[in-house]
């Protein structure tokens, strides 16, 4: 009876130092006042000016600025490099993370630092890179040029530089996700006799697919939106070799403000639809208990 009574006196120190913890009422209002003042200046102003100088002709001017020849063939070559590099950084990211959080071999932490290099390399340099390979000048340049093989200022050079730029987002988010779960599973789905691809398939797949849809997702939107890498090595060929962020640089140059801002304003609806996916996935990867974006499980 007595260990019962005294269980309360003992809790009582906790919760009081719980209490001294937290910060007045005021404290916590002004800070969020600041949150929200830096979200609105920051964010949501101009958010709101994309769209609203899209379409301030009207939506003729805004739907004739996106159906425009030029901005057709943005479009178009924004979806190939996009499509090319996130399904190949989506091979590379699994087998990546696979290898480094199931196994122990020579050079894992050289690997981890390779995977690491486009966050710490700017993209600018990533493009020079390029050019010191593959330009008329380069290292390559001499033999490509004799074997008719065209990579800069060419659909090649802008699939090359996106996928530099973005195969690190896949792998660094599955990487944690795969060692806070461990090799049990696999483990005993090959002692009962599966073969590694059913392995895979069966067991590793359905534990990591959330977490490889968040890693799909933020690889996608840094390929559509990528400037640096691909201003290198694109050259700005008009109606060629500029995707959607090189065409808003041009017509902005140009002064043609209204188109400039309507491709403007497809990239940002793509930050929001990109932003709600994430949203969901996070909330799946909390429900769930795995690693979120940040690499820590979240309770």
């Amino acid at each position: 009876m007595s260990a019962v009574i005294d269980q309360p006196t003992a809790a009582a120190p906790a919760r009081q130092a719980n209490t001294d913890l937290l910060e007045p009422g005021w404290v916590r209002y002004a800070l969020l006042t600041v949150a929200l003042l830096f979200l609105t200046l920051f964010l949501f102003v101009p958010l709101v000016a994309v769209f609203t100088e899209a379409l301030k002709g009207g939506w003729h001017t805004y739907v004739e600025s996106i159906l425009d020849p030029d901005a057709i063939s943005a479009i178009k070559l924004t979806l190939i490099a996009a499509g090319i590099s996130v399904p190949l950084n989506l091979v590379f990211g699994v087998a990546a993370a696979w290898c480094i959080a199931k196994f122990d071999f020579p050079g894992k932490s050289v690997l981890l630092t390779l995977i690491d290099l486009p966050f710490s390399v700017s993209p600018v340099i990533a493009g020079l890179i390029y050019v010191l390979l593959f330009g008329a000048q380069g290292w390559l340049g001499p033999w490509l040029s004799d074997h008719d093989i065209k990579i800069l200022f060419a659909v090649p050079g802008i699939v090359l530089a996106t996928i530099f730029v973005t195969f690190p987002f896949v792998a660094r988010e599955l990487i944690p996700l795969m060692q806070q779960q461990g090799t049990e599973e696999e483990e005993a789905a090959l002692v009962l006799g599966a073969s590694g691809w059913t392995t895979f398939r069966k067991v590793t797949l359905p534990n990591i697919k959330w977490g490889l849809l968040y890693g799909v997702i933020l690889c996608n939107a840094r390929a559509m939106g990528e400037f640096g890498a691909v201003s290198v090595v694109s050259g700005h060929i008009r109606g060629e070799t500029n995707t959607m962020p090189l065409q808003v640089e041009i017509l902005y140059n140009e002064y043609n403000f209204t188109a400039a801002f309507a491709i403007a304003s497809l990239l940002a609806l793509l930050a929001l639809v990109t932003l709600a996916v994430k949203s969901f996935i996070e909330w799946r990867l909390h429900t769930a208990g795995q690693p979120g974006a940040d690499g820590n499980t979240e309770q």
